[in-house]
C-alpha cells in the first residue's frame, strides 16, 4: 500500500510541476527526499514521462495531427510555405540540443538525480536559478513589447529556446521555465510562449523516455513484473494532472505574469538548501 501512495504523490508532481514552471526534475528529488524515501527507479521515472506524454498529446491532438500531416507534405513539395509544416521542422530543430546533450552526458546528469545526499542541495541551487530565469525575463519583457505569436517564429527563436530547454536536463530547472523564459525574451506572448514550450515537450519526452526505457528494461523482468500496479497509478496520476495543468497555465498566462513561480522557486530552493545544510 504504501508503494501505491509513493506512485500516486509522484504521479501527482510529475504531472503538475513538468508543466507549471516550478521543475519537475527538481521535485522528483526533493519530495522523496522530504519524505525520507529512496530515489525512484529509472523505469518509473520514465512511465511518468510518458505520463506527461500523454497529458500533451490528449490536449493538442488537433494541432499535433495537423503540424505532422503538414511536415510530411513538405518534404516532397520541398517548400515550408505552410505554417504548420514550418512548426513540424521548429519542433524537430529545437528539441536537438537537449537530445545531444542527453545522449552524451547521460550517466554524469543522472548521477546529479540519484544522489541521495548530494540531489537535494544541487536542485535546491537549481531552483534558484529557475527563479531567476523567470524574474529576470519579465523583467526584460516589461522594457519592451511582448505579443509575437509562435506562427510568427523564426530559425533564430527556435534555436535559443532549443538551448533553453536542453539547460534544464539539470535538477531543478524547469524546462517549461527555461523555454517560457527564453520565449519571453523573444518577444512572445506568455501564452504562446508556453503552448511553444509544450509543443518542444512531446518529443522531448519520448526521447527521454525511449533513452531510459532501455536502461531500465536490462534489469530482472520480474521487477518490472512486481511493480506495475505502481507504474500504472503513477502513469495515470501524471497524465491527468498534467492535462489539468496544462490548461491552468495556458489561462493564467494570458492575463498573468511568471512572478508567482518565480516567488515559489526561490522560497523553495531556499528553504531546500538550509534544511540540507542542517541536515
Amino acid at each position: 500500500m504504501q508503494e501505491i501512495i509513493r506512485a500516486l504523490i509522484l504521479g501527482f508532481v510529475q504531472g503538475a510541476t513538468e508543466f507549471i514552471p516550478v521543475s519537475s526534475s527538481g521535485h522528483l528529488v526533493i519530495v522523496p527526499w522530504l519524505l525520507g524515501w529512496g530515489p525512484s527507479t529509472l523505469l518509473f521515472d520514465t512511465v511518468l514521462h510518458w505520463g506527461t506524454l500523454v497529458s500533451i498529446l490528449f490536449v493538442f491532438w488537433r494541432d499535433f495531427l495537423r503540424i505532422i500531416i503538414a511536415t510530411f507534405k513538405s518534404i516532397p513539395q520541398r517548400s515550408l510555405s505552410d505554417p504548420d509544416a514550418r512548426m513540424g521542422w521548429y519542433i524537430a530543430v529545437g528539441t536537438i540540443p537537449a537530445a545531444l546533450l542527453g545522449f552524451f552526458f547521460k550517466d554524469a546528469l543522472e548521477s546529479l538525480f540519484m544522489s541521495e545526499t548530494r540531489g537535494p542541495l544541487v536542485a535546491g541551487v537549481f531552483l534558484l536559478v529557475t527563479a531567476a530565469l523567470l524574474a529576470g525575463s519579465e523583467l526584460m519583457t516589461r522594457r519592451g513589447t511582448a505579443q509575437r505569436l509562435i506562427y510568427q517564429m523564426k530559425w533564430g527563436d527556435v534555436a535559443f529556446i532549443g538551448f533553453a530547454q536542453a539547460f534544464a536536463l539539470f535538477p531543478g530547472i524547469s524546462r517549461s521555465g527555461s523555454t517560457i523564459a527564453a520565449g519571453l525574451v523573444r518577444r512572445f506572448r506568455r501564452d504562446e510562449a508556453a503552448l511553444f514550450s509544450f509543443f518542444l515537450g512531446a518529443p522531448a519526452f519520448f526521447g527521454a523516455g525511449l533513452l531510459q526505457l532501455g536502461d531500465a528494461l536490462a534489469t530482472d523482468r520480474s521487477e518490472v513484473v512486481a511493480a506495475a500496479p505502481e507504474l500504472v497509478i503513477g502513469f495515470w496520476a501524471a497524465a491527468i494532472t498534467g492535462i489539468l495543468a496544462i490548461r491552468f497555465l495556458l489561462d493564467y498566462l494570458r492575463n498573468h505574469s511568471l512572478y508567482l513561480f518565480a516567488g515559489y522557486c526561490f522560497l523553495v530552493g531556499t528553504g531546500v538548501i538550509v534544511l540540507n545544510l542542517i541536515r
